[in-house]
């Protein structure tokens, strides 16, 4: 049954798609968000476990156990950091009850603001500190249940974070154990002809390389700026250097917005418990370190793997957070550069990979340089001398015979 759809028509129908897919992918995200990430530390560790058990000579069972034990034991690090770290600075807090040592951290915020502000404060930060709302609204967080309310979300927090970890957990050893077969099925989806085979195979291995080597290069990108940063910090004496530096290493994965949103903290630090001439010093350094980790460190680390235009990362951050909040934020470049790939090699769609491309589209080969090879012979076999014979859709040379 033809149709005879117009473009308007079509359009039409891929927005509707679009709409659909998004409402799907919001409403599924309790099952969704798990499979995407256990699929990426799939791609990850499945060299790993492949080593372990061509080379070693480890069962297959057992690669796997190995390959997420090490994946086990770098999260609890890092969760162990962030533990260590935050009953600290909950510490550094005044109590509740004592007024004077609020009205002194309050003072010390003011003075930091006053000398660093190119503009005057007095409004929003008045020297008395009853007349500020700002030290009201604090002082209300601090004795009233805030607190105690605050705690009990993030104890509810940590135990989702924990069962969607154990379920991460089951699904990727499920994925490793069964990668291959599970490949050769996904495959079979698409046709039994060799060339579609071909092409989806194509297609999985440089989504998976994508993701691999941008996962496994921003792990070693970030650990490295979290170090230099906590080295940095821990030698200006802020009061909290490691849980900073593990915020950065945290908080870098999602591009733009997190950089800017780790470096925030160490300048109220500085502020609050330095001086205005230290987070000015952290601005500066701050920045300097992010831009050459942005434009040198990365490209060359990455290489061509994360070919996304910063219009694509910025609006796919968008989207993936509209669809699923804060994990849409992390999971953005991965799935981006996913979607490119799989873009290049479908028929068709090649137009949307070259536009989240960072690379220029080729340019087209003039019409002039397209040899027809049917005219070319024809053109070879009527000639009196097929030896002068002129090349179709190029001129023929110029004599340079008589000329000076």
């Amino acid at each position: 049954m033809n149709l005879n759809l117009t473009t308007a028509t079509r359009y039409g129908l891929n927005i509707l798609a679009l709409l659909g897919g998004s409402v799907a992918l919001y409403l599924g995200r309790s099952i969704f968000i798990p499979l995407i990430i256990s699929a990426l530390l799939a791609s990850i560790l499945w060299p790993w476990a492949k080593f372990l058990n061509r080379r070693i000579g480890m069962p297959w069972f057992i690669s796997c156990f190995a390959a997420i034990g090490v994946l086990v034991v770098f999260h609890l690090a890092v969760f162990t950091l962030v533990a260590l770290a935050i009953p600290q600075m909950i510490a550094d807090l005044p109590a509740p009850n004592d007024q004077a040592k609020q009205k002194e951290m309050y003072a010390k915020i003011r003075s930091g603001l006053q000398n660093a502000s190119p503009l005057p404060i007095n409004d929003t930060f008045p020297q008395d500190p009853d007349q500020s709302g700002f030290y009201q609204q604090v002082r209300k967080y601090l004795t009233g249940d805030y607190i105690t309310n605050a705690l009990l979300e993030l104890t509810k927090l940590g135990a989702s974070f924990l069962w969607q970890g154990v379920l991460i957990l089951f699904i990727l050893l499920f994925l490793l154990l069964e990668g291959e077969l599970l490949a050769k099925k996904v495959r079979n989806i698409f046709g039994p002809g060799p060339q579609v085979q071909h092409q989806v195979t194509s297609a999985f291995k440089e989504m998976a390389d994508a993701v691999r080597s941008y996962l496994v290069w921003r792990t070693i990108v970030n650990f490295g700026l979290a170090f230099a940063l906590f080295i940095f910090y821990w030698s200006l004496e802020l009061k909290q250097p490691l849980l900073w530096a593990v915020l950065t290493f945290i908080l870098c994965y999602v591009p733009y917005l997190g950089t800017i949103a780790a470096g925030i903290p160490p300048v109220l630090d500085a502020l609050v418990y330095g001086n205005p001439g230290i987070a000015m010093l952290i601005i500066v350094v701050y920045c300097a370190v992010v831009t050459f980790e942005g434009y040198i460190i990365v490209p060359w680390v990455m290489g061509q793997s994360m070919d996304l235009n910063a219009t694509t990362v910025l609006i796919g951050c968008l989207f993936w957070d509209l669809v699923w909040g804060t994990s849409g934020l992390f999971l953005a470049m991965p799935l981006m550069a996913a979607i490119k790939a799989v873009c290049i090699h479908v028929e068709g769609w090649s137009a949307w990979g070259h536009l989240m491309s960072s690379e220029p589209i080729p340019e087209p080969v003039p019409a002039r340089d397209i040899v027809n090879i049917e005219d070319l012979a024809n053109a070879i076999k009527n000639a009196p001398d097929p030896a002068k014979a002129v090349v179709v859709g190029h001129p023929p040379a110029e004599s340079t015979a008589g000329k000076p």
